[in-house]
């Protein structure tokens, strides 16, 4: 694994007039869990889909495992994984059906084999036979979870991945995302509206407003920073445009 997992530089996306991302520059290492925070419309969805491949830039370049995005994506889509609770799977397909065709997509050997054991790990037993659309949107959550580990990926794109669960299982899930990259070494990449979830898994937080990173640093650093006690009250200093700390 390269030892610089993304390195992002000068990313811009404009859509007609609007301009969602303005220029950012960031890298990640490898093996370590970064934060991508900010406020509704700040740009990070769209940040998540260039990543992955999905939007073309307007400028800038976007390099993952080492590979340039641009040219050279196939190469790596098959090493990484992206889960939202925003993006629907088939809703007419069971949780092990979904599971299965994502296993085939990503050509993992043994998929039945794959997939028993990520139900059993993230507790999906009750509902791995019944459509995802009559599923809760915690149950949703999990089974999105369950979709973007199918390829055991060496990096992992997260869009709030404990949305809609209830503290326990947030918790445990939190758990096993720490135990996954400990066993593997993964790199994460976390967009996050819970700051307590930010301030117990990530090393580095990026936060952004209107499509800028405005500041950057490790949670405690950041919390020092701008005078506060949590992260949730310096997400709030940065969303209201709020100086530092002197």
């Amino acid at each position: 694994m390269a030892l610089t997992a993304i390195e992002v530089d000068g990313l811009t996306k404009r859509f007609e007039r609007v301009t969602a991302v303005d220029g950012i520059s960031f890298t990640v290492a490898a093996g370590t869990t970064v934060a991508l925070l900010g406020g509704n419309g700040a740009g990070k969805t769209t940040t998540l889909a260039m990543l992955l491949g999905l939007l073309e830039p307007t400028a800038g370049e976007v390099r993952v495992l080492g590979r340039d995005m641009r040219h050279e994506r196939a190469h790596v889509l098959p090493r990484m994984n992206f889960s939202s609770p925003y993006v629907d799977l088939p809703h007419r397909l069971t949780t092990r059906q979904n599971l299965r065709v994502y296993g085939h997509l990503y050509g993992i050997e043994d998929v039945g084999d794959r997939i028993s054991g990520l139900i059993e790990d993230l507790d999906l037993v009750g509902f791995a036979d019944r459509p995802v659309g009559a599923l809760s949107a915690g149950q949703r959550t999990r089974v999105a979870l369950a979709k973007a580990l199918i390829n055991e990926p060496e990096l992992l794109l997260l869009d709030e991945p404990t949305a809609s669960l209830d503290p326990d299982t947030g918790d445990w899930v939190r758990s096993y995302l720490e135990a996954y990259q400990r066993r593997l070494g993964a790199t994460i990449l976390l967009a996050s509206h819970n700051m307590g979830e930010v301030e117990r898994l990530c090393r580095h937080v990026l936060m952004l407003r209107q499509g800028r990173i405005v500041d950057r640093g490790s949670p405690a650093d950041l919390i020092q920073r701008y005078g506060r006690s949590t992260l949730e009250q310096v997400f709030l200093d940065i969303a209201r445009s709020r100086e530092a700390a002197q």
